[in-house]
Parts: structure tokens; sequence; C-alpha cells
């Protein structure tokens, strides 16, 4: 069910999946850079049904309005703190994707006592990580894969890895309705943020998910904050950054499992 949100003077667009247990926290799912809330459509039909999902586009991207100045994370998860709290939700679970990770980061540190536990898949720690390599860090500086199919396809295998080096129309799933100024703005709202020396205050139970072949976020980097997180663990998985959409049931399979061992 999709709605449109108003939040602190922002409308955001929001869409929450019913669970069959309505005493377990909802899981809210936020997404990497320059996608909407639908990217991940067939991860979600693949979660346990007893799980309630909520997802949004952030500020600028999807079906929500281009904010006057980029949030930065910090405020970003203010805003989707109290976007939880418009919708009813006192607990919740989040699970991050690549740039959406480092937004469950923040959201996990400023919300210690709502937060349950937090799922990180292929993502780092800001600006202080082990970074790609230059060329890949040169296709993520636009949002043009987003919009052109073609040009999507032809480095598809170099900047996502994985199963998307044999099978580069896979990327095509990542098309969306961003706008270059709204990618800018995503792009800005981790500008000079990290998370590296606050992962030890990092209290929730933690599932790291990483791809063995991820030329965005090198392996060695969930490897970091396997360490430095109290109660983290790490699931290495066989394929690159697009996990989520190219091995869909195994994770969600492990993400289930992991949701539901009780604390």
């Amino acid at each position: 069910m999709e709605r449109v949100l108003t939040v602190g003077g922002r409308r955001l667009r929001v869409a929450v999946r019913p669970g069959t247990d309505p005493g377990r926290p909802p899981l809210l799912l936020c997404n990497g850079i320059g996608t909407d809330l639908s990217t991940f459509q067939r991860f979600v039909d693949a979660l346990d049904p007893s799980i309630e999902v909520i997802r949004f586009d952030p500020p600028g991207v999807g079906g929500s309005p281009l904010p006057p100045l980029p949030y930065p994370f910090p405020l970003l998860a203010r805003l989707v703190g109290r976007m939880l709290t418009e919708l009813g939700y006192r607990r919740f679970d989040v699970l991050g994707v690549s740039w959406g990770g480092g937004l469950a980061q923040q959201l996990a540190l400023q919300n210690p006592r709502r937060c349950r536990r937090l799922v990180l898949v292929a993502t780092a720690t800001g600006t202080l990580m082990v970074p790609a390599a230059p060329r890949v860090l040169l296709h993520m500086a636009t949002a043009r894969r987003h919009h052109d199919v073609g040009y999507a396809r032809s480095i598809a295998g170099e900047i996502y890895g994985g199963r998307l080096r044999r099978h580069p129309e896979l990327a095509a799933e990542l098309a969306g309705e961003t706008s270059g100024r709204g990618y800018l703005y995503q792009l800005a709202s981790g500008l000079g943020w990290t998370s590296l020396p606050f992962l030890p205050l990092v209290g929730q139970p933690t599932l790291i998910l990483a791809g063995a072949d991820d030329p965005i976020i090198p392996l060695v980097n969930a490897k970091v904050m396997t360490r430095l997180i109290r109660h983290a663990q790490l699931h290495v998985y066989p394929d690159g950054h697009l996990g989520l959409l190219t091995m869909t049931d195994e994770l969600a399979a492990v993400i289930t499992a992991f949701l539901a061992v009780p604390r």
C-alpha cells in the first residue's frame, strides 16, 4: 500500500507491506543511491510474509519531491525517525543497501532504544573506508546508469561485479525516477560522513552481508565493520554489489532467519 506522507514539511512517498505477525517490529528498507522504493520489490516478496516491510523514497528520489538543500545523514535519519512515528511504529528493524546502509547505521546510532536489529548489505563506513578503484568511482559520480539502459549495460560488470559480469542486462532493474540533481543531493548527504569512530557504540545485533566480488564496496570494508560492531555477524555471498537482486531468494532466507532469532 502506497501513500504520500508529510513529515517535517517534506512530502515522502511511503509503501507498507502488512505483515501477518503484528507482534514483531516492522522492517524498514533503505535503498541504494538513485533507486526508488520499487527497486527491491522481488526481495520484499521473498521475505517471510509475517514481516511488515516499510519502504520510502528519500527527498529528491522517485515520488518524494526534491528538497531545497541536501539532507545530511543525521538530519535524514531524524526525518525518517519522525516518519516512523507518524506511521505509528515505536520500534523497528532496519535494512540498508549500499548508500542506504549509511543511513541505516545513522538510524541505529540515533535510535538505540527504537531500533531492534540492523542489517547492512553491500555497504561501508562512508568517507573513511577502503575505496573502490578510480574508474568505478568515476562511473558512480553521475546518475546516468539509472536513465541510460545501454550505458548501464556497458558498465554493469565493471562496477557491480558478480553475476552482472555475465548478465549485464540485469542492470536495467536499477532504472528509476531520480533526477540528476536528486542524485547529487544524495551524494552530498554522505559528504564528509563516516560511521567508523562510532561503530563500537552500535549495540543492536547486526547482520552484515557482503559480496565476494563487489567492485563498489571491497569486501575488506565488511570485515572491518564486523570487528568494530559488538554484536555483528558477517555473511559473505558469492556475488557482487547487487546481491539482493541477483540472489534474492537465498539472501531473503538469510535475513528472515536473522530477524526471527529472539534477542
